[in-house]
C-alpha cells in the first residue's frame, strides 16, 4: 500500500428533522464537490431554537478525504 495523504474539513449540516439528516446532509453536499472521501466524523450536536421550539437541528462533521496532487503541474 502506497503512502496516503488525507485533508480534513469541518462542516456543520443543519436539518428541520434530525441531528442524523443534518450529519448527511453535511456529508452528501461535500460529496458533490470533493474526491475520495474516507471517514466523516460528527464532533459536535447543537440547535436552534426560537420561541421556544426547535428551529432546525446542527451537526458539526469533520471529513476526511484523499489528497491529490496534479503531478503535471511539475
Amino acid at each position: 500500500m502506497a503512502d496516503s495523504v488525507y485533508k480534513l474539513i469541518e462542516l456543520v449540516g443543519t436539518s428541520s428533522e434530525s441531528w442524523e439528516q443534518a450529519a448527511r446532509n453535511a456529508v452528501e453536499t461535500a460529496m458533490k464537490s470533493l474526491k475520495d472521501i474516507r471517514i466523516a466524523e460528527v464532533s459536535k450536536l447543537d440547535m436552534q431554537i426560537e420561541e421556544g421550539k426547535i428551529l432546525a437541528y446542527r451537526a458539526r462533521v469533520t471529513v476526511s478525504f484523499k489528497y491529490h496532487v496534479d503531478m503535471d503541474d511539475d
